[in-house]
């Protein structure tokens, strides 16, 4: 397990403190609407840090084609159980080379917001170097008070409750943050470290590795379409 990452519960856990199980009963929000209303229809999508699936399935749903990327194995397991035409790749997104690129590349989850800036600025060069010209690279970024208000607790539709119990600073403008989500039948923790980012952070970075902001896709701004630089 990585310094400063932990998770407990039924199954299988991921170095990041990720639950194989719990993230394969994750229920999706307004992601994919989001995301097929910003991509042209039917792209093929790199997909950096699929975990189990839980937006690969609706994409796939809508006709998109996707290459699902992830380290652990038992994650790239639950999603290409979802359909046979999912490819898969193992790989670090900070290390990943292949030799193509794509119309659309994805990098949700806040994966953006990783504690390590090396690792952040491996991620964001493997964005730039997989998209075409012409394409695109969408990006999820934390609300503007991710960190700050808390406790907070939401009910999902799935039926489960999810809060995030506290977020400390542990120093470099660090936060190691905890979750918990509640199941009838089960009980997942993660403990994980995340850096906040201004608008102003967040743009330098991407402007660091090649990209621009072309458009904030949501109000709140946590949906983010980049474009490579010329």
């Amino acid at each position: 397990m990585r310094e400063g990452y932990e998770g407990t519960g039924p199954g299988a856990i991921t170095p990041d403190g990720c639950a194989v199980d719990l993230y394969a009963r994750l229920t999706v929000g307004d992601e994919p609407d989001v995301i097929a209303g910003a991509v042209p229809a039917g792209a093929h999508i790199l997909e950096l840090g699929s975990g189990a699936g839980r937006v690969t399935r609706p994409l796939l749903e809508r006709g998109f084609r996707i290459t699902a990327v992830d380290e652990s194995p038992e994650m790239l397991e639950k999603v290409s159980a979802l359909d046979g035409r999912v490819r898969t790749i193992r790989s670090p997104i900070e290390k990943l080379e292949l030799d193509e690129r794509f119309e659309v590349v994805m990098l949700a989850s806040f994966l953006v917001h990783t504690g390590d800036v090396s690792v952040r600025r491996g991620m964001l060069r493997a964005c730039r170097s997989h998209v075409t010209d012409d394409g695109c690279v969408l990006i999820q970024r934390e609300g503007a008070d991710y960190h700050t208000n808390l406790p907070r607790e939401r009910v999902d539709p799935g039926g489960f409750t999810v809060r995030i119990l506290s977020a400390e600073p542990v120093g470099d403008g660090v936060n190691e943050v905890r979750a918990e989500y509640v199941f009838p039948d089960a009980v997942w923790t993660q403990t994980f470290r995340a850096r906040p980012l201004t608008k102003e952070q967040f743009e330098q970075a991407l402007e660091e590795a090649g990209l621009r902001v072309d458009k904030y896709l949501t109000e709140d701004g946590t949906w983010v379409r980049a474009v490579p630089v010329r």
